[in-house]
């Protein structure tokens, strides 16, 4: 027999977290263009938190920009859109890489520069899904201000379910 109190607490979800081999086995991308170093907090396909760690050693800082590097806002949405794939390739059950396609990117915005020796939080949280198509609301965080912000959608390809 329950309790009133025992009822009324919600049940407790544990999160789950991708490390850096494991997001090796769903994404195809490789160095230099692996944009996301871990996961954590994973809700299902609902949201997660990306991280990626910016080092001056990346080779996009050699020209953008010599004296004062900056990481491009493109790398961002591309750091975005690979948090959200490894999330939808995971949740299906996906044992090898496989294809996730950007298909659209609406409403992004960036807000400050992001700097080698600093992290980015990719959160990420699914606004919809219909079949093998997915739309999520992005947002890139360092020290918990927002430096980008997007929604970004993606289509799996039928080898990669």
């Amino acid at each position: 027999m329950t309790t009133e109190a025992e009822a009324a607490t919600p049940p407790v979800i544990t999160l789950e977290t991708l490390d850096i081999q494991q997001i090796l086995a769903l994404l195809p991308h490789r160095y230099p263009f692996l944009m996301v170093d871990r996961i954590i907090e994973i809700d299902a396909d609902r949201s997660a938190i990306g991280i990626k760690n910016v080092t001056v050693n990346e080779p996009h800082f050699l020209g953008h920009f010599p004296t004062r590097p900056v990481m491009p806002g493109v790398l961002i949405l591309e750091a975005m859109a690979q948090t959200a794939g490894a999330i939808c390739l995971h949740f299906v059950g996906r044992t090898a890489p496989g294809a996730v396609y950007l298909t659209s990117i609406d409403a992004a915005k960036f807000r400050r520069p992001v700097v080698p020796g600093d992290q980015v939080r990719i959160h990420v949280s699914k606004l919809r899904q219909k079949m093998n198509l997915w739309k999520f609301r992005a947002e890139a965080k360092v020290d918990g201000l927002v430096v980008a912000e997007a929604e970004v959608s993606a289509v799996m390809s039928e080898a990669a379910v």
